[in-house]
């Protein structure tokens, strides 16, 4: 269960959250943290690798994430980064067959709300 308001976020295996990445510094709040609030509407809880495939995928549905936005703060990104992706794009990326490799440290608690753990391992690179 996710820790109380203003505590340490916890990730899925039920120890602190580990940072995703900082550079590109991720994370809905760019701290390099895959957490996630009620502000969040894309739930920013998964730290993936993004790989060509990933990537390709998600910009067909609308999304590109190789091309940059600087008002927020986001380089883009190419194959090899770490990244704090919304859950639901990557389990829709899952059942497509793209869904790129997690890291199950950096990867909130919350995620569990929409997807089993047994999955996620799958995709596990720790």
């Amino acid at each position: 269960m996710k820790a109380a308001t203003g505590s340490i976020p916890i990730n899925v295996l039920g120890t602190t959250l580990e940072s995703c990445c900082d550079s590109p510094m991720t994370g809905y709040w760019r701290d390099g943290l895959c957490r996630t609030s009620s502000k969040d509407q894309g739930t920013h809880v998964v730290c993936a690798v993004m790989t060509q495939e990933f990537l390709n995928y998600t910009k067909s549905r609308g999304n590109d994430l190789t091309k940059p936005i600087a008002i927020y703060y986001f380089p883009g990104l190419t194959p090899g980064d770490k990244w704090c992706l919304c859950i639901l794009r990557w389990l829709e990326a899952e059942k497509a067959g793209v869904a790129p490799q997690i890291n199950l440290k950096a990867v909130d608690d919350s995620a569990l709300k929409y997807t089993s753990l047994e999955l996620l391992k799958k995709y596990a690179i720790d």
